[in-house]
């Protein structure tokens, strides 16, 4: 008997986001992940560049979601990466972050969905030492203390992508990340040098670890994982 229809919904910034052909080779762990699943499971992607949970909430990107939800629908919640910078015009504080983290979960569950958060992936920042720093504690843990308080899963994106870029280290990690040499790229014709941003075989990398994550969490997608031969 076919298995019956699932929809993830995955909200999120740029490192999870489709990319238009100009921005290639970057690609948002997104992209791999929709790859992943059988005919049964449809990702629809709304992640975008440059969104924290506040800007993508005022600009009413929340609202098609919440429409479309059922109760076979998950809906998977990465943020962060913009939310934590003060400087930047989508910085979030704390407090606010974690609101608007509880509304996410919150409006799902009041859909009958099941809504997993996911800490926000790793920068490649390794300081002279050689030793990775740690560049999402805060906002990590704030989402943490959000899935417990709400009791919902969790997906640590942060500490199994640190754990990948320790087991690499400073040099070979790089391919994971947006590294290209002058006209390597016709896209990018004086090099990229991007620790934020994925290469398509680190945007694969990443999306393996939200899998292995889903897989931990014995969550009913877990079935519908296409399988390396």
């Amino acid at each position: 008997m076919p298995s019956a229809p699932i929809t993830v919904h995955l909200i999120g910034d740029s490192t999870a986001a489709e990319k238009e052909p100009d921005a290639r080779p970057e690609t948002g762990w997104g992209t791999p992940f929709a790859d992943r699943f059988d005919e049964s499971v449809t990702v629809e992607n709304y992640a975008r560049n440059g969104r924290s949970t506040r800007t993508f909430l005022e600009e009413g990107r929340w609202e098609p979601v919440v429409r479309d939800l059922a109760e076979t629908h998950y809906v998977f919640v990465q943020f962060g990466h913009n939310d934590e910078v003060p400087s930047k015009e989508q910085y979030t504080p704390p407090d606010a972050f974690v609101a608007n983290l509880e509304k996410f979960v919150d409006e799902t569950l009041d859909c009958g969905a099941k809504p997993v958060l996911l800490t926000p992936i790793a920068r490649r920042h390794f300081d002279e030492a050689g030793e990775l720093e740690d560049t999402h504690a805060e906002y990590s843990e704030l989402t943490r203390s959000v899935a417990r308080e709400r009791d919902v899963p969790l997906i640590d994106a942060d500490e199994r992508s640190q754990s990948l870029l320790r087991e690499l280290g400073p040099e070979e990690s790089k391919s994971l990340y947006l590294h290209l040499s002058p006209d390597e790229h016709p896209n990018y014709p004086d090099g990229a040098t991007d620790d934020t941003h994925f290469s398509e075989r680190g945007a694969r990398r990443m999306a393996d670890l939200v899998l292995e994550g889903i897989d931990d969490l014995g969550l009913e997608l877990a079935a519908r994982v296409v399988r390396d031969e």
